[in-house]
């Protein structure tokens, strides 16, 4: 193979961080990836669903953690020394936001060729987006391939924001 023709293959490629969750393997675009961390306890916020395990301070960047075992509707489990939350950082209307996922464990990393992801089946209503990105066989296994920025539910997302902007401003200062 020349030069040109893997420069061709990179070019119709994109790479994917899998996860594991309920022994099924799930993957996000690797770009969209901004870190990898183990479980820590956050920050509950009261009137959030139950998939909405609270926030953290990544930074100086308030992060909502979000339980993908509980928001796809899978059976909860506890969390584990494996259990991680991949931080994801995308664009929506113009603008980064970032979340973290918690998942069960990290898979690997894999370049899929675009016309190896097939389209999803249609199995909601046309006003329900997905968050399913395609779907791709990888070694006789079946991967979902999900888009970050359809994880954000963007009406929670602006809840946990408008509490970060009260929450950043300068403390008081006491005058003595």
């Amino acid at each position: 193979m020349d030069n040109n023709t893997q420069t061709e293959i990179d070019e119709q490629s994109t790479q994917f961080l899998t996860f594991i969750m309920a022994e099924e393997e799930y993957g996000v675009e690797i770009l969209d990836v901004q870190e990898i961390r183990g479980w820590e306890s956050c920050t509950e916020i009261p009137n959030m669903p139950a998939y909405v395990k609270g926030v953290i301070n990544l930074r100086g960047t308030i992060v909502p953690i979000v339980d993908l075992r509980q928001k796809f509707g899978l059976e909860n489990i506890e969390y584990s020394a494996i259990t991680v939350v991949i931080v994801v950082k995308v664009f929506v209307d113009g603008k980064s936001k970032v979340m973290g996922l918690v998942v069960d464990a990290v898979s690997d990393v894999h370049s899929i060729a675009h016309c190896d992801i097939n389209l999803p089946p249609q199995l909601g209503t046309d006003n329900d987006p997905s968050v399913i990105r395609g779907l791709v066989s990888i070694k006789d296994k079946m991967v979902v391939l999900l888009s970050s920025s359809l994880l954000l539910d963007l009406e929670q997302f602006k809840n946990i924001e408008s509490l970060s902007v009260h929450n950043t401003q300068s403390p008081m200062v006491a005058n003595g």
